[in-house]
């Protein structure tokens, strides 16, 4: 007899929604996490509030967990890996490994919500010297620091007088082969802009842009708020070089805008970085057998009519594992892979 159960792989936002919509379809679910704690990235990196809402990370998430761990039908294996995978939709059997002790079950279907990573600014061919200059930090560090609720300059523990944004670090950019809008960096850059001025009313902020990318309803709810109500500076152009000078950041670039070379002083510069497959998204394209684009992601079977189906018979893809996402986008494709895993095993049960 085909399993009925679903294997979730990864228990961040994606992967949570998956598990809980498959529960209430009826599917016995087992939810794979390979980190001690259930809740991805917004709660692994600390993140203080989500884009657009401003509600706190931590509630959230904890909203989602929450409604997994309540769930009889759904087993949460958090610290766990899956080491192989063999067979096909519906009878695959699915190795793990925990603490050193290695397990097998059955799974009907299979369901990869395994993220993304931030990208590394030490990679970046501009001159931004992100692991020289301890007052250059990313999207990803601001974001600890405005949950810790103490947002100062990392060298002087002082609240910055400036601070500036740097737009698509590590997207849209040929030279290192990302060439993919990572989506959601215009508007995390904006949302934080709005988070340290009400954290420090004196410092001014400007966000350096080479287009600002504002998805559905984030133009009014973050990116007119950060200007009119915030007095958030944005400047269309481009950095090339972040400078040491006088204790301060000597940033140097074009404005795009009026033609002409830019150099301005800063206390602080946080490089908004984007999305790359993460290492577990990596590995288990490899594990499944599942062809990838040339960035790494996950491909599926259409980019617009069907987003979650893989080229692997039984197995789904959701989330950031298939390309750059939101969190909007993310619990979308849940439900939708969620929805055609269910209708697969009952389908492939019927057919027995």
């Amino acid at each position: 007899m085909p399993s009925d159960r679903l294997v979730v792989i990864g228990a961040g936002p994606a992967g949570l929604e998956a598990a809980r919509l498959a529960a209430e379809l009826g599917s016995p679910v087992t939810l794979i996490e390979k980190k001690d704690v259930a809740g991805g990235m917004p709660i692994h990196a600390d993140y203080a509030a989500l884009t657009h809402h401003f509600r706190p990370a931590s509630e959230a998430m904890g909203e989602m967990v929450d409604a997994v761990a309540g769930n009889s039908l759904i087993d949460i294996r958090t610290g766990t890996e899956v080491a192989s995978v063999t067979g096909e939709l519906g009878n695959f059997s699915v190795d793990l490994t925990s603490n050193g002790l290695s397990e097998t079950i059955d799974a009907g279907a299979i369901i990869l919500a395994t993220g993304f990573k931030h990208f590394d600014p030490g990679r970046e061919t501009q001159q931004y010297q992100y692991w020289e200059l301890p007052d250059v930090i990313t999207i990803a560090d601001a974001e600890k620091m405005l949950k810790s609720g103490n947002f100062v300059t990392p060298s002087t523990g002082k609240a910055p007088e400036r601070v500036a944004f740097v737009q698509c670090v590590g997207s849209r950019d040929r030279q290192i082969g990302n060439e993919y809008c990572s989506k959601v960096c215009c508007g995390i850059s904006s949302k934080q802009a709005i988070e340290i001025r009400e954290m420090v009313p004196d410092a001014r902020v400007f966000i350096f842009y080479i287009d600002m990318r504002m998805y559905g309803y984030w133009e009014n709810e973050i990116y007119w708020p950060a200007q009119e109500q915030h007095k958030v500076n944005y400047i269309k152009g481009i950095i090339t070089e972040i400078l040491p000078k006088g204790g301060r950041l000597i940033v140097r670039g074009e404005d795009t805008t009026m033609g002409r070379p830019m150099e301005v002083a800063m206390d602080m510069v946080i490089l908004a970085v984007g999305m790359e497959p993460s290492a577990g998204t990596s590995a288990m394209s490899g594990v499944l057998n599942l062809p990838t684009n040339k960035y790494g992601f996950i491909e599926t079977a259409h980019d617009v009519l069907d987003t979650v189906t893989t080229t692997v018979p039984g197995v789904f893809a959701v989330g950031a594992a298939t390309g750059p996402a939101d969190l909007d986008d993310s619990i979308s494709s849940a439900g939708a892979a969620a929805a055609k895993a269910v209708a697969l095993l009952r389908a492939a049960a019927v057919s027995v």
